[in-house]
């Protein structure tokens, strides 16, 4: 809302390699990057299920991902797995998958979205390919605007 926060880590572009991380998924078990396959990925980064932006940004990546063939979208926030396995199942969103990050923070310093002053990751999209390239990226510089859906997932389909 106008407040300026440090983002910690590197500003990624399309034509990188996707950096290496370690989260958890809703059973606490480690997931890194080479753990999410080989398929277009989306990258959905929320700072909190909990927000008005994240729910809907969540809910509509959760409905494209049933579109989608051959892409997988996982959410990535601070929530805890706990919470966000609950979040799912009240809205009953079965196509996304989930990421926490609350552990190490270690996807959010390593794709530059975490928020150093609120410990927390900022709202942020990226399409990483089957040869583990970033083909597009999206820092929304405003925390509380919706990322560009249509340009994520026109990427995605590329």
């Amino acid at each position: 809302m106008g407040n300026p926060f440090t983002l910690v880590g590197p500003a990624l572009k399309a034509g990188d390699n996707a950096p290496e991380f370690t989260a958890v998924d809703g059973s606490l078990k480690p997931v890194h990057l080479a753990d999410t396959g080989n398929k277009t990925r989306i990258f959905s980064v929320v700072p909190s299920l909990d927000t008005p932006v994240c729910d809907a940004q969540t809910k509509r990546f959760n409905e494209e991902a049933g579109k989608l063939q051959d892409v997988d979208i996982y959410t990535v926030s601070m929530d805890l797995p706990f919470a966000q396995k609950r979040f799912c199942n009240s809205f009953a969103l079965d196509n996304v998958k989930m990421l926490s990050d609350h552990r190490e923070g270690s996807f959010g310093e390593s794709y530059g979205t975490l928020i150093k002053e609120l410990r927390i990751l900022s709202r942020a999209i990226f399409v990483v390919g089957p040869d583990n390239k970033v083909k597009y990226v999206e820092y929304v510089p405003e925390v509380a605007d919706f990322p560009n859906y249509e340009a994520a997932l026109s990427a995605a389909k590329a």
